[in-house]
């Protein structure tokens, strides 16, 4: 008779899928949770990985009856659909070909200066400008505040690798500030490298719509005369002391790309109140010659004819087009209604998550009034091959969570080998090896959101007891 074992299987972003059972085959590869430094190969992380999951499969098969285990049938990664307004929109400038935003007549506004002033009026800025992304937002905020080439810049080592190559892109270089289990910056560590790098820059990053102390920062930059800014790309909707993200800093960014509040494929938004700066923006982004005056929202002329007699800024031309601005316009007016409703379902997740052994959800300060369209936990009490584990069991039940750590995680520092990777932000490290992240899709009903959490249940419980080898 032919011997089965179970084929646990690696895919090709490093995580484990449970398959059936299977004639005697199996492979080994490459640890998939940074714990180490570099790249070495790790076999015997994985073989243990490996071991705790076939061990979960021989118990289902010896277990008589089998429970049923539950399974999410719709994916977490579902994007918020574009209301039909903005289709509309969008496909009638496409059938005229006026997609580039300065091609309108005097008296017109374009679609993008719409957008602008309903972003702006939203957030309570005087200005928003329109980007292509806002990546392009954080690299042109740097550039219009006045980074140099080789200017060290301060920013979290935990966040997305936009924000570190924003940076590069800059001709900044990067120094990382460690996070605290909340994943919000650790002001400590933050005051320590402010003196020991010298720097006077700081991008601060509201990685996942979390606030950090701004207040304690804010006191920190005046303290050591740092300029900041805030990365707001996940933080649209969310305040701080009643007052919109993004004020604490001279420029805030935000993001449209499709898994943001307002989705629009790709596109971003630099706001500011400083008239200097929102010059610099509007010709950074493309606003060559006179086209300035085609901004409805804009300083006045002399604000920018004096820019331009010291030096004509560099046309980086990256401008948001008409037809983006057509699919955000309509999600301006709703995000409040959205809001509401992403909390409200965040609660139920959050109180149904904690009760799950070995999983923590972070609070955030008590000056925040969030946005919850996705959910962070940590994993307490769990060794690597039972994270990995956990994640493959989630995975096969339909439910795709991400490790913050994880060595393909483009939020993963150990990643961003296009600057100097850190040595001193171990702290970092340590929290999202074991951080889990967990999207909460708007076109989810809250009957899903219950099947999304039990399928975690049990999965938890699934790795939990099964015996676990050292």
């Amino acid at each position: 008779m032919a011997s089965y074992k179970t084929t646990v299987i690696e895919t090709l972003d490093g995580r484990l899928v449970n398959g059936s059972a299977h004639k005697t085959s199996h492979r080994c590869a490459r640890s998939s949770l940074t714990g180490s430094r570099g790249r070495t190969t790790v076999l015997r992380s994985r073989a243990r990985a490996l071991n705790v999951s076939a061990r979960l499969a021989t118990d289902k098969r010896n277990t008589s009856p089998a429970a049923p285990r539950t399974r999410l049938d719709k994916s977490v990664k579902l994007a918020d659909p574009i209301p039909q307004a903005g289709i509309d929109r969008a496909t009638e400038l496409m059938q005229t070909g006026r997609l580039f935003r300065f091609d309108i007549d005097p008296t017109e506004v374009d679609e993008v200066s719409n957008c602008e002033m309903e972003v702006a009026q939203y957030t309570g800025f005087s200005y928003a400008v329109g980007m292509n992304s806002c990546g392009s937002a954080i690299f042109l905020a740097l550039k219009a505040m006045g980074v140099q080439p080789g200017d060290k810049v301060l920013s979290n080592a935990f966040t997305f690798t936009a924000v570190p190559s924003a940076i590069v892109h800059a001709s900044g270089e990067p120094v990382y500030v460690d996070c605290e289990e909340n994943y919000t910056l650790d002001l400590e560590d933050l005051e320590r490298k402010m003196q020991s790098s010298g720097a006077k820059w700081l991008v601060v990053s509201h990685m996942r719509g979390k606030l950090s102390d701004m207040d304690g920062i804010a006191a920190l930059c005046e303290k050591y005369q740092v300029r900041f800014m805030e990365d707001c790309a996940h933080s649209l909707g969310v305040l701080w002391d009643g007052k919109h993200s993004g004020h604490h800093g001279e420029i805030a960014c935000i993001s449209a790309q499709s898994y943001k509040l307002i989705n629009s494929g790709e596109g971003g938004f630099a706001l500011t109140n400083n008239d200097d700066l929102a010059a610099k923006l509007i010709m950074f982004t493309g606003a060559y010659e006179k086209l300035y005056h085609k901004h409805a929202l804009r300083p006045e002329d002399e604000v920018f004819e004096s820019i331009k007699r010291k030096q004509i800024p560099p046309n980086y031309s990256m401008r948001m087009t008409n037809v983006t601005a057509a699919c955000i316009y309509p999600q301006i007016a709703t995000i409040e209604e959205r809001v509401e409703r992403y909390n409200r379902r965040y609660e139920k997740v959050e109180s149904e998550l904690n009760a799950i052994p070995h999983i923590s959800v972070p609070k955030q300060l008590h000056q925040v009034r969030p946005c919850c369209d996705t959910i962070q936990f940590n994993l307490k009490g769990l060794d690597l091959e039972q994270t990995e584990a956990f994640i493959g069991e989630c995975e096969a039940h339909g439910v795709k969570l991400d490790i913050f750590g994880h060595v393909t995680n483009a939020r993963n520092f150990r990643n961003w080998t296009y600057a100097e990777v850190p040595e001193d932000c171990t702290k970092t490290e340590e929290i999202i090896k074991f951080a889990v992240d967990c999207r909460l899709p708007a076109v989810f009903e809250d009957k899903d959101f219950d099947v999304l959490c039990q399928v975690i249940r049990e999965s938890m419980e699934a790795v939990t007891t099964a015996p676990h080898v050292n």
